[in-house]
């Protein structure tokens, strides 16, 4: 096998292996004792989860988050020089999308290294896939500012590429400032603009529900400290 720089899909939330993740992934993982991973511990947690066989010991991690120091992150493909394959992992869902891991892919791509991107889940995909938007053209923000003012604005230009340009917009935000977001999109977009939330997917408490903005006054779900992703269409 080529020497790769394979991105590892991990589980959201507390979903089992099994249910998420192809056997093939695990295949993959028991050949790498090189990670490149968001936050050690929890990637520590997912690889045990993966096979309790995996003697964590005998792995070297390198951490690649917002804190690493871009001059660090070129020595992490050293292995791959010496033929020793390279596994990314992030927090939650598949590396590279919404995620720092994108860093690291494009250093290998740049330096010709084959990168192998595993099956696994994605939260942005799945909710556009249950929300009944526009599959077709859609884009993703990912956190919008958190100033109010300029959140809202945000929220207002987004609203009106929904009816300019027939595209589905989504985007993230901090689990606690949820409610937060939800209370200004009913706040400031049309009644009739559509808004879909999806929380804990692929979990035993998934929500996936779309409703016009007006509807959702009265039945906005629990979402504090959950981690969802908001999709809003015509």
């Amino acid at each position: 096998m080529q020497t790769s720089l394979f991105l590892i899909p991990v589980t959201l939330g507390d979903t089992t292996i099994d249910k998420v993740l192809p056997a093939y992934n695990r295949e993959i993982i028991l050949q790498i004792k090189y990670f490149i991973v968001e936050n050690i511990r929890s990637a520590r947690r997912f690889l045990k989860k993966t096979d309790q066989s995996i003697n964590i010991d005998e792995l070297t991690f390198f951490e690649l988050n917002k804190h690493t120091k871009s001059t660090d992150i070129d020595n992490y493909l050293q292995p791959m020089a010496k033929g020793f394959n390279v596994g990314v992992i992030s927090e939650a869902g598949c590396p590279a999308i919404a995620d720092p891991g994108a860093d690291i892919v494009a250093i290998a791509q740049q330096k010709n290294y084959k990168v192998v991107p595993l099956v696994g889940p994605s939260s942005i995909l799945m909710s556009l896939m249950a929300s009944g938007f526009n599959g077709q053209s859609f884009a993703f923000h990912g956190y919008l500012p958190i100033d109010a003012n300029e959140r809202i604005k945000t929220i207002k230009n987004l609203e009106q590429r929904i009816y300019s340009e027939n595209q589905t917009q989504i985007f993230i935000e901090t689990p606690y400032r949820n409610d937060k977001l939800v209370d200004d999109i009913i706040n400031n977009c049309r009644p009739s603009t559509k808004l879909c939330i999806a929380m804990d997917i692929t979990c035993d408490d998934e929500f996936i529900k779309t409703l016009p903005v007006k509807n959702w006054i009265k039945q906005k779900p629990d979402m504090n400290k959950k981690p969802c992703i908001f999709l809003i269409y015509k």
